[in-house]
């Protein structure tokens, strides 16, 4: 009886503290990569032009990006459960909002919208997790909900195209509002709370600590690659990778939509081999910031490739995303930089620049396309010219921290990393 008794609560446990966050963030990632499928119908029915789908799209890494510091404030104020649970709304409503909308003024209120309602899925989940799992469980948790991620984007890919017929883009975004409404419900009438063993800091004191951060050369060293790559790699997954396949790989659209299937796959398969892998390579002496730096120039040479026209070009798109993942690493390479009650703001500080660059390459590279096709570059050579730059900028910044890195070595020894890695999204 004892044993079955254990298994009930073990299950009840995880369905109390882990389950509620996991869904969130699956949602979070449903939405941010939901246009790339949706994206032809929405020029169609709306006649947008590139930069139009890439401002619109991008209004989700705009809001996301600029909550992200007064969110690690929240966080530590007033716990997950409620700051998550409230944000949530704000998803709904911007949900609804484009559900209904027919301008792209309305259509970018409603993505703005989403972006505040997420910002705090997977923060308020890593946050959770500290205050009622011990620390060598973390890293499977954090493995977790970043696998829980990669589900969310798979299902913005082929799932959801299926859905599209049957639905509409509006029914679904309907569909949504009401799951998302439930889920906020459930954490907040479910989740149970655990008080900080230590009071809040003074708003003061967090805003010093952030001023800290952000005058530190080590953390400009880091804040460009993360703008750049992970940064660009949601750009593109989220809105253009779709547009690519079918105006520079001549796919359909169903085509287009199972390619991104794959993408995502790849990606979660990452996100499962950096949970069950990381933390080893790291104690066996591979430095974090090693480690990315290598993933990172791959999955550069990837994207090259497959931007010159490589063939074949899905395994060069394959190899992008799970080289990519790697990004989430920056978090605890970067952390090794700072003291650890500044962890928290050094995270989501990291993570903002990754949504400010995210913002600036996704409606950016609309703006290129549609610059380059009034030069009257051909439809491929606007959107191959567009992602070449965007290249270009990568590779500096990917010079930047290496050079960087030769110049400075983190404190301490590589056993006080903190293992595996928060996710940036």
């Amino acid at each position: 009886m004892s044993g079955m008794h254990s298994a009930f609560s073990s299950r009840a446990q995880w369905a109390r503290l882990f389950l509620p966050f996991a869904i969130a963030y699956f949602l979070s990632y449903l939405l941010r990569n939901a246009n790339a499928v949706i994206s032809p119908v929405l020029t169609r029915e709306l006649a947008l032009s590139a930069s139009d789908l890439g401002l619109l799209t991008s209004a989700y890494f705009f809001a996301f990006g600029a909550f992200q510091i007064p969110l690690g404030m929240l966080l530590d104020r007033y716990g997950p459960r409620r700051v998550e649970a409230s944000l949530m709304l704000f998803a709904a409503a911007g949900t609804l909002v484009f559900a209904v909308g027919e301008s792209i003024g309305a259509l970018a209120i409603g993505r703005g919208l989403i972006g505040l309602g997420v910002s705090a899925c997977l923060m308020a989940g890593l946050k959770h997790f500290s205050q009622w799992y011990p620390i060598e469980r973390q890293s499977a948790m954090t493995g977790a909900i970043m696998a829980a991620g990669g589900l969310g984007a798979i299902t913005a890919s082929v799932p959801l195209e299926a859905l599209l017929p049957v639905l509409g883009w509006r029914g679904v975004f309907v569909a949504l509002t009401v799951i998302i409404v439930t889920v906020a419900a459930f954490i907040y009438v479910f989740v149970p709370d655990r008080g900080e063993t230590q009071p809040p800091i003074s708003m003061a004191e967090q805003w010093r600590g952030v001023a800290h951060i952000f005058v530190s050369r080590d953390f400009w060293r880091f804040g460009p690659l993360m703008a750049l790559f992970p940064g660009g790699f949601m750009a593109v997954a989220g809105l253009w990778i779709v547009p690519w396949f079918i105006a520079v790989d001549g796919l359909t659209r169903d085509a287009a939509a199972f390619n991104l299937f794959v993408i995502s796959v790849t990606q979660l398969a990452a996100f499962f081999a950096i949970a069950l892998f990381a933390t080893e390579m790291i104690r066996r002496g591979i430095e974090p910031s090693r480690l990315v730096g290598i993933a990172l120039a791959i999955s550069w040479l990837a994207l090259v490739l497959a931007v010159a026209g490589v063939r074949p070009a899905l395994p060069l798109w394959a190899a992008y995303s799970f080289c990519s993942a790697a990004a989430t690493l920056l978090y605890a390479a970067l952390g090794r930089f700072f003291p650890s009650e500044l962890y928290g703001r050094v995270s989501t500080a990291l993570n903002l620049l990754a949504f400010v660059g995210a913002f600036s390459l996704q409606w950016g590279l609309g703006i290129l396309v549609d610059m380059f096709r009034a030069a009257e570059f051909t439809e491929t050579g606007a959107f191959r010219s567009a992602f070449t730059i965007m290249a270009a900028l990568q590779l500096l910044a990917w010079a930047w921290y290496y050079w960087g890195g030769r110049r400075r070595s983190p404190p301490g020894s590589t056993s006080q990393v903190k293992s595996t890695s928060t996710a940036a999204q």
